[in-house]
């Protein structure tokens, strides 16, 4: 299959999944319904339907998706690692440690936050926490100006523990309220889907992956090696400086507004490199289309299994994820038998 045709596939599948989340659900909607709810002259039921809780939460998924995906591709290119996702070097800890510190000390920053900021409170929390890892990992890695590849796994491993052991101290001193908050928030989830927080989702996804377009080369370069990439004129530290900064930004803003949601990351690159081809300006569009349509794909199945109750996407993904990974491994090791 040719590179483009794929991705234009993908393009067309991501636009049915997405359809199919606003049609479908524990009130059904014709199509003819939702074009119309989408052009604002449906009925009443339908348009509240579509355009309060179906298509924001549509949004999110695909925004979320997409960013996730970007950021496995920038990270498996950036460390050469196949098995590398967002998690790797501690962004999803670092966005989880900010919501929860959010959750649990929200009596006491609420009364210093003025109201208007106050529905941002934990996303901005959750954001500055995967940034503030992403730097600090980066940081521990770089010596005698040069970024290394291994310190950055071995001190990514090392925040992410940090990170989850103050997040189970936090969880301890929480109360029943703030328990369920964190339990809910650490699933990963869309129902809490809005406007504002699909366009902040979508705004920053969008920014990270003109970012991440502008490496493309860089990153297949480094697939040769760092000191052949450097011999060819690529500015290996900037690249890796830069691939951190974009990737910080898109987790952090899906994690900061939809939760962890794993394997996204590790599944969709590799499903565009086998369809595109290894160049990463194919491999990151492509991705970019696979993660949206996955997050689509388990968000529907969610919703549609015991409606009108929604088990975590969260888990849906980790569901298909982990079957992935196991299998990835597995073939792996074949290959290298």
């Amino acid at each position: 299959m040719r590179p483009a045709a794929a991705i234009a596939g993908f393009a067309l599948a991501a636009l049915a999944l997405a359809v199919a989340g606003i049609a479908l659900g524990p009130v059904p909607l014709g199509l003819g319904e939702v074009m119309a709810a989408l052009g604002g002259t449906a009925e009443p039921r339908a348009q509240a339907i579509v355009a309060e809780i179906r298509a924001p939460r549509v949004a999110l998924a695909a925004a979320v998706g997409g960013g996730l995906a970007l950021s496995g591709t920038t990270l498996q290119g950036l460390l050469r690692n196949p098995l590398a996702d967002p998690g790797l070097i501690g962004v999803t800890a670092g966005a989880a440690l900010g919501a929860v510190a959010s959750i649990v000390f929200a009596d006491a920053l609420l009364g210093t936050v003025p109201s208007v900021l106050r529905p941002w409170l934990l996303p901005a929390a959750a954001f500055a926490g995967a940034v503030a890892t992403t730097a600090l990992v980066f940081a521990i890695a770089r010596r005698g100006g040069t970024t290394h590849a291994a310190t950055l796994i071995l001190a990514g491993v090392a925040i992410n523990a940090i990170a989850f052991s103050v997040v189970g101290l936090m969880t301890y001193m929480s109360d029943d309220q703030e328990l369920r908050d964190l339990t809910f928030w650490s699933m990963g989830g869309l129902g809490g889907a809005t406007w504002r927080a699909a366009a902040l989702a979508t705004l920053c996804t969008l920014v990270a992956a003109a970012g991440l377009w502008r490496l493309a080369r860089g990153l297949d370069l480094l697939q040769l090696g760092e000191r052949a990439a450097w011999h060819a004129g690529l500015e290996v530290e900037r690249v890796k400086r830069a691939a951190g900064l974009w990737s910080a930004l898109a987790v952090g803003a899906g994690t900061a507004v939809a939760g962890p949601i794993g394997f996204i990351g590790l599944v969709a690159p590799h499903i565009a490199r086998l369809c595109v081809g290894p160049s990463h300006r194919l491999v990151a569009p492509a991705a970019a289309l696979i993660g949206a349509g996955l997050l689509l794909a388990a968000d529907l199945g969610v919703r549609m299994i015991v409606p009108p109750a929604e088990p975590p996407v969260g888990l849906a993904t980790s569901l298909i994820g982990g079957p992935f990974f196991l299998w990835l491994l597995l073939a792996r090791m074949r290959r290298d038998a």
